[in-house]
């Protein structure tokens, strides 16, 4: 199993000038007891402070913090960034770096994209300069190998590791029980168990639970197929331990083994409990991961309110020579608008006959692309309610059935929409709307702050943008997951949309609704940024200018 985390950003010795950030330092005593505290004091580190160093060894903070609440995309993000303020060239960067290195492959194990973590292993160990650092990173990486299927590999690094490490220690009886499971992964038949039980003897006289935790999770899987009562019965002291550490992840996983080798007396137990546990793990992450994101706002909008302030003379100055520069073209103008009248009105009867063709054919472009989004669409979306709410009542479906009724008959008209509830509120509700039991949908950063300073006009358009996005997403790409986070960027906003459904096909054109998308973006000054690969899923990356 892997250790949490090495943190190796904050336990290092940065030299003799260095001053460490008062933030800094209550960042580190509140975290793994108040993350959500340490990670808004990191913050502040990062948004003053002028030592590379120390911002480097925030931002690694704040990914662990990230890592933890599972946040893995955001956490290798801040990783990332915490590697660009580290020199390779100078010694007092390198604990720092290797810590990076190490968590970006922790992270991408996590996200079972095993190849690459291996890749930040090896980077981990060319610049780790602690022994023991690189025992661990070493470990680390067998790992890898094992849960890739490279089975070869792992094993000769274990060896490897097993040979440098002091026997009937905690990291001894780790690298033993890590590679007796890679041993019966390799040969099922390997007899596994004295060197699985030895593992478990020296953690139970270290009281190392954690140690313990892993011993009982190999032992399940050793048995599972030989001695299910065996099997059963360690999987029970898994989920023993596994509450006593409070990790909600460890528990799951034991739920899960004791669903499958309990007796069949208990399974609706261990399953309700298992629903129990998921559900409030996956609430509370996506609530972390809300709430670092709000975080980060915070701190970016004061950063912005300053420059403001700064500007403010500037842009006075600048007002006043607009000012005379508009005048001077303003007269420019009109004398060259006297020379060229006689040329402008012979040819002034083409240009309005061919305004009114352009007129009358923007206008049935318009009409169109109202039906499509007023009335296609909101009745697809009622559709949805309907075939996948358990219930529905049946005044609620007259009033969206008389809704529709009523924009379809006003079709023609540009009545300004009043906003009947909090618009954020109003995004949830649209693309919760298309959720259903094969299809989860989450959102991230969906808060009044994000809406803020957008106007209506602009919040119109991607109302229509998100639920075409949605629509496309329950015709087309058979996804049992997406993803929208919401986030702040600097000038502006960003949508980030991803689901695992099948992506485009070859040779696919988009149809008159994402056409529509890419035109409602490039209208409010925005991106749009399509990646979809055959199998894959789609990724779409919206950005907009917030004037």
């Amino acid at each position: 199993m892997f250790i949490f985390g090495l943190l190796s950003c904050r336990q290092q010795q940065p030299g003799d000038n260095y001053v460490e950030d008062p933030d800094f330092h209550r960042g580190q005593a509140l975290l793994f007891k108040n993350n959500d505290s340490a990670f808004y004091y990191f913050n502040r580190v990062i948004s003053r402070s002028k030592d590379s160093l120390q911002v480097a060894m925030s931002y690694n903070n704040m990914a662990v913090i990230q890592a933890d609440a599972g946040d893995y995309f955001g956490s290798q993000e801040s990783l990332l960034t915490s590697i660009r303020f580290l020199n390779a060239a100078k010694e007092n960067n390198l604990y720092c770096l290797s810590s990076n290195y190490n968590e970006l492959g922790l992270n991408s194990f996590n996200l079972k994209s095993y190849g690459p973590a291996i890749a930040f292993y090896d980077s981990a160990y060319q610049v780790a300069r602690d022994k023991n650092l690189k025992l661990v990173i070493a470990n680390n990486k067998a790992l890898a190998y094992q849960k890739k299927g490279a089975y070869g590999e792992s094993l000769k690094l274990y060896r490897q590791t097993i040979a440098q490490t002091p026997k009937n220690g905690k990291e001894y009886a780790r690298i033993l029980s890590n590679m007796a499971k890679t041993k019966f992964l390799d040969q099922p038949g390997y007899n596994a168990a004295p060197e699985l039980l030895t593992a478990l003897r020296i953690r139970r006289k270290e009281n190392d639970l954690w140690g313990q935790n892993a011993s009982f999770a190999h032992l399940a899987d050793y048995y599972a197929g030989s001695k299910p009562d065996s099997a059963f019965f360690y999987a029970g002291e898994m989920y023993a331990v596994a509450r006593r550490l409070q990790s909600p992840d460890d528990q799951l996983e034991a739920l899960q083994k004791l669903i499958r080798f309990g007796p069949a007396n208990r399974l609706k137990m261990y399953f309700q409990a298992y629903q129990r546990l998921d559900d409030s793990v996956q609430t509370a992450r996506a609530a972390a991961r809300n709430q670092f994101a709000l975080i980060r706002y915070d701190a970016e909008k004061n950063k912005a309110d300053n420059l403001k302030l700064q500007k403010d003379n500037t842009e006075k100055k600048y007002q006043i020579i607009r000012q005379k520069v508009l005048l001077y073209v303003t007269v420019f103008v009109l004398l060259a608008g006297t020379l060229i009248a006689g040329f402008w009105y012979n040819r002034r009867k083409k240009r309005l006959e061919l305004e009114k063709q352009v007129a009358v054919r923007a206008g049935q472009l318009k009409l169109s692309k109202k039906v499509h989004d007023e009335v296609a669409n909101g009745l697809y979306r009622v559709i949805s309610e309907v075939e996948n709410g358990p219930e529905m009542d049946k005044e609620l479906l007259l009033d969206k059935m008389d809704l529709l009724y009523r924009r379809s008959r006003d079709i023609s008209y540009d009545d300004p929409r009043v906003e009947s509830m909090p618009f954020h509120r109003e995004i949830e509700e649209l693309i919760l709307s298309f959720a259903t039991e094969k299809a989860k949908v989450l959102l991230v950063g969906n808060g009044e702050a994000f809406w803020t300073g957008v106007d209506a006009g602009t919040r119109r358009e991607l109302r229509q943008v998100l639920q075409e996005l949605m629509v496309n997403m329950r015709k087309h790409s058979h996804a049992r997951e997406v993803v929208l986070k919401f986030e702040t960027l600097e000038g502006g906003r960003g949508i980030d949309y991803r689901d695992d459904g099948k992506g485009f096909q070859d040779g696919v054109s988009f149809g008159n609704g994402l056409t529509n998308t890419g035109n409602r973006i490039n209208d409010i000054g925005g991106k749009i940024i399509f990646d979809g690969n055959t199998g894959k899923g789609l990724t779409i990356q919206l950005s907009f200018p917030i004037v």
